[in-house]
Formats: structure tokens, C-alpha cells, sequence
């Protein structure tokens, strides 16, 4: 094998995970079609940590491209936008008709424009930050939500309260609201002792109480974001309101 012939090997290998979560989130699908919902939230949650994975091999490997940036892309709509909007539609959103169906639509069509507009925006946007949450992390909320509500009977009754919460998430993936990126942390600045204790008492957590730990991270997650938007919005205001 010449050396032509590694290197487009290695730019292949990258996208296998990229594959590999679009075909997760089709056995999502199927998973959530036949009712096996614990199932397909699984699959969506590992189609996360192949995701997670593509870029990071594809930037070790140096084999970013512009082609597995549009293949990802694609990708996470499956994955992180149909899967869930399935998932969360036959589990809760299908009691409602057709205003259940336009909520999973809407969730879905709103993902894919966060995808085109982060692919656009890519270059000009401060590599430490999401312009509005990502859709993987959209993706988890629902199914995390979808999880709880059917393991615990004591959120019967609040399935209302799910749809509009599909509703929101859906407007913030393409809303303007901040939200950290965690994919350049500069580890030379950060306190690594803080770091790994931090990382030590999440990840048993998420041992002990999986579906628990992992709904009240991402929740927190998404209301860090409106509570600093919020907090920026009036710390302008009164700004202004003194220099004037």
C-alpha cells in the first residue's frame, strides 16, 4: 500500500463514526416506531459519543475536510433531529394529533437550520461558544425527558408541559442565546486537580443515576444559557440607564 493509499484510508476513517451515528439514529427510529423507547434513547446517546468522536479523530488524524464536515451534517440531522422528534412523538407528542406532530416537525426543520447556520457561521464565531444550543444537545434533552417521564408515573399528567418544552428547545437551537463549547478547553490554564475531582463526582453520578445525573446536567445546561442572556440583558440596560 503507497502512501496515497494510507492517506485516503485515513481520511475514511473519521467518517466511519460519522456513519456510525447516522445509522444509530435509524435503529433509534425503528426502536421508537416498535415502542422501545428505553432502546432508542440509547441509541441516541451513543450516536452522541460517535459523534463526539469523528471530529476529534478527524482533527488528530489531520484529515478534516470539508466533505466530513457536510457528511456530519447531514448525519446529526438523523441522529439528533429525526431520531428524537420520533422518539418523543410516539412516546408523548402522538396523544395531541396534529399539534404533536407539528411540535416534532418543527423540532426537526428548526435542528437542520442550526446545522446550516453553524456551518456557515463556523469561521466567524469565537471557537469557545454555540450561537444557540447544539442540536446534540437538543437531542439529549428530549430523550432525557422522554426517560424520566416514563420512569417515574409521578410525570404522568405533564405531558403539556414535554411539548412545550420541545417547543423551546426547538427555538433556542436557532436562537442567538450563548452557550458554552467544551471542545477547546485550554488544559494548560485549567486547574487540573479542580478537573478531575469535578470530572470524578459527575461521572459517578452518572454511574449510580444515569437518566437522573444526565437530565439535571443538560437542563442546567440549557437554563445557564437564558439566565446569562438574561443577566446580560439587564446589566446593559442599567449601563445604559447610568451613562445617560
Amino acid at each position: 500500500m503507497d502512501k496515497q493509499d494510507k492517506l485516503q484510508l485515513m481520511y475514511i476513517f473519521p467518517n466511519l463514526f460519522t456513519a456510525a451515528s447516522a445509522f444509530l439514529g435509524v435503529i433509534g427510529i425503528l426502536a421508537s416506531a416498535r415502542g422501545d423507547f428505553e432502546k432508542a434513547a440509547i441509541y441516541i446517546v451513543l450516536s452522541l459519543i460517535f459523534d463526539g468522536l469523528d471530529g476529534r479523530v478527524a482533527r488528530i488524524t489531520k484529515t478534516t475536510s470539508r466533505f466530513g464536515a457536510e457528511f456530519d451534517s447531514l448525519a446529526d440531522v438523523i441522529a439528533f433531529g429525526v431520531a428524537p422528534a420520533m422518539l418523543f412523538y410516539f412516546s408523548v407528542a402522538h396523544m395531541y394529533g396534529k399539534v404533536g406532530s407539528l411540535f416534532c416537525a418543527m423540532y426537526v426543520v428548526f435542528g437542520a437550520i442550526r446545522l446550516a447556520r453553524f456551518n456557515v457561521m463556523t469561521a466567524s464565531v469565537e471557537p469557545s461558544v454555540f450561537i444557540g444550543i447544539p442540536i446534540p444537545g437538543a437531542a439529549l434533552a428530549v430523550s432525557m425527558w422522554v426517560l424520566v417521564y416514563l420512569q417515574y408515573p409521578i410525570f404522568q399528567g405533564f405531558e403539556v408541559a414535554m411539548l412545550i418544552g420541545v417547543g423551546v428547545v426547538s427555538f433556542l437551537m436557532v436562537s442567538n442565546i450563548r452557550y458554552p463549547s467544551f471542545k477547546k478547553i485550554d488544559m494548560k490554564k485549567a486547574n487540573m486537580l479542580k478537573v478531575f475531582i469535578g470530572l470524578s463526582v459527575v461521572l459517578s453520578l452518572l454511574y449510580i443515576f444515569p437518566v437522573e445525573s444526565t437530565t439535571i446536567i443538560i437542563n442546567v445546561y440549557i437554563l445557564y444559557g437564558l439566565a446569562r442572556t438574561i443577566y446580560n440583558i439587564i446589566a446593559k440596560r442599567k449601563k445604559n440607564e447610568y451613562n445617560s
